[in-house]
C-alpha cells in the first residue's frame, strides 16, 4: 500500500512539474494552487518514503543564507504580518520549487514534455494578447489593453505590459535556443525543430506588443548570449543590422518621445519616475544597509524616503514598488542580502557551465545552455522592474533555476 501510494505522489509530481509553467500563463490562483499540490505530494512522499526531503544542490547554502539574513530583516519591520505572511512565507514556497524541480526531474522525455508545456503557453499568451489588440478585450482573463504613448501595448491575461514582457521573455530563450541549435548532434527531430522554431517565433510576436523596453532588451541580451557562446557569426551580424536600424524603425510617438527625453538612455529605458524612485530606493538602503527594513515592506515604507522635491520634480505614489528588483532587495534585507543573492546567481550559473561542457546528449545541452539565457533575460528585466518580488512571475525564476540544477544532478549522476 505505502509503496502504491508513493506510485501516485511521484505520477502528480511528475504532471505538475510540466503543467506549472502553462499554468502560471493562465491565473495566478492556478498557479499557486498547483504549487500547492506539488509541495504538498512532494512532503507526503518524501514522509511516506522516510527520505530526505531538501536534495543536494549547489545553492542550498546561498538560499539558506538567504533565508537567514530575511529573517533577521524583520527586527526591523514595519508590519510582522507582512513579512512574515507576504515575505517569508512565500520565499519558502517559490523556493520549494526550486528544490522540488532539481529532485523530481527525471529524464529526457520529462523535460522534453516541459518544453512542450512552455511552447504550448508562450503560444497561448501571445494569441490571447493578439486578440486583446484587435477586439479589446484577451479571451483568459477579459483585461483590455493598456495604452502609452499612443501604442497598444498587450497584457494578455497579465496585470500590465511588463508582466506579460517579464514571462515572454524568461522562456522565450529556451525555444529560441532549440529552434537555432536543436539539430546540433541530433538534439530535436525535424518535426520538434519546425515546431520550437514556430513558438519562438510567436514568442518574439508577444514581446513586439508588450512594447515593453526591459524585455525585449532582455531577448536581445539573450540572442547575445546565445551567439558568443555558440560563436554564431550570422546571428552576430544580425543583431548589429538590428542594433542600426531599430532607431529608425521606431513609432512616430515613441521617435518624439524620445526626443523630449534629450534622447538619454536612462531616461528612455526607465523614465523619469523610475529614476525618481531609484533615488529615493538608495536612501531606504542608506538608512539600513545591514539587514533592511524587512522582507516584504519596501511599499510601506517607501513615502518616508521621499526626496524633497524629487527627481525634475516628479511627484511618485506613497506606495509602489522599486521597479528595479537590486535595489528593492538591498533596501529590503540589506547589501548583505543582495550580496547573498548574487552569490546563489554565481552557482545557478557555474552548474549551468559544469552541465553544459560534461553533458553528452545534445538535447541536453542545448536545453542547459538555453535555461541559462532564461536566467539571463530575467535578470536584466529585474534592473528596470521588480520581477523577483511579483508573484505572478516569480515562480519562472526558480522553475528555471530548479530545472538547471536538476540537470546538473544528472551531470554528476552520470559521472
Amino acid at each position: 500500500m505505502m509503496q502504491k501510494t508513493i506510485k501516485y505522489l511521484d505520477y502528480a509530481i511528475y504532471w505538475l512539474i510540466i503543467v506549472l509553467p502553462f499554468s502560471v500563463a493562465i491565473a495566478p490562483g492556478l498557479a499557486n494552487s498547483f504549487i500547492g499540490m506539488m509541495i504538498f505530494s512532494y512532503m507526503a512522499k518524501k514522509i511516506i518514503g522516510r527520505q530526505k526531503i531538501i536534495p543536494r544542490t549547489a545553492v542550498n547554502r546561498p538560499v539558506l543564507f538567504f533565508f537567514i539574513i530575511s529573517v533577521l530583516s524583520i527586527t526591523h519591520s514595519i508590519n510582522l504580518k507582512d513579512s512574515l505572511v507576504g515575505g517569508m512565507l512565500r520565499l519558502l514556497l517559490f523556493s520549494s520549487v526550486l528544490f522540488i524541480v532539481a529532485a523530481e526531474l527525471k529524464d529526457k522525455r520529462q523535460l522534453k514534455q516541459i518544453s512542450y508545456s512552455i511552447a504550448a503557453a508562450v503560444i497561448l499568451v501571445t494569441l490571447d494578447g493578439a486578440w486583446q489588440i484587435f477586439s479589446g478585450k484577451d479571451f483568459l482573463a477579459g483585461r483590455e489593453p493598456v495604452l502609452n504613448l499612443g501604442l497598444m501595448r498587450a497584457t494578455a491575461s497579465f496585470k500590465d505590459s511588463n508582466l506579460l514582457g517579464i514571462y515572454l521573455s524568461a522562456f522565450a530563450p529556451l525555444l529560441l535556443g532549440l529552434a537555432l541549435y536543436g539539430s546540433t548532434r541530433f538534439a530535436c527531430s525535424a518535426w520538434e525543430k519546425i515546431f520550437f522554431s514556430l513558438a519562438a517565433a510567436v514568442s518574439l510576436l508577444g514581446i513586439l506588443l508588450t512594447y515593453s523596453r526591459p524585455s525585449l532588451l532582455a531577448i536581445y541580451i539573450a540572442l547575445i548570449f546565445f551567439s558568443v557562446v555558440k560563436i554564431h557569426k550570422p546571428l552576430i551580424a544580425l543583431l548589429i543590422i538590428l542594433a542600426v536600424i531599430f532607431p529608425f524603425i521606431l513609432p512616430k510617438s515613441v521617435k518624439d518621445w524620445a526626443k523630449e527625453v534629450e534622447y538619454n538612455p536612462l531616461r528612455m529605458m526607465c523614465n523619469d519616475d523610475r529614476i525618481a524612485v531609484y533615488r529615493n530606493s538608495l536612501n531606504m538602503i542608506r538608512a539600513h544597509p545591514w539587514v533592511g527594513l524587512g522582507a516584504n515592506t519596501y511599499m510601506k515604507n517607501y513615502r518616508f524616503f521621499k526626496e524633497q522635491p524629487e527627481y525634475r520634480n516628479i511627484v511618485t505614489l506613497d506606495y509602489m514598488r522599486a521597479h528595479n528588483m537590486y535595489l528593492e532587495m538591498a533596501a529590503e534585507v540589506g547589501l548583505p542580502g543582495l550580496a547573498i543573492f548574487f552569490w546563489m546567481i554565481f552557482e545557478i550559473f557555474a552548474a549551468v557551465r559544469n552541465s553544459y561542457r560534461r553533458l553528452e546528449d545534445g538535447y541536453l545541452k542545448i536545453t542547459a545552455l538555453s535555461l541559462c539565457a532564461c536566467v539571463i533575460a530575467f535578470l536584466i528585466n529585474g534592473l528596470t522592474e521588480s520581477s523577483f518580488y511579483y508573484s505572478r512571475v516569480a515562480p519562472v525564476f526558480w522553475y528555471t533555476a530548479g530545472l538547471i540544477l536538476g540537470l546538473d544532478r544528472w551531470q554528476k549522476s552520470s559521472r
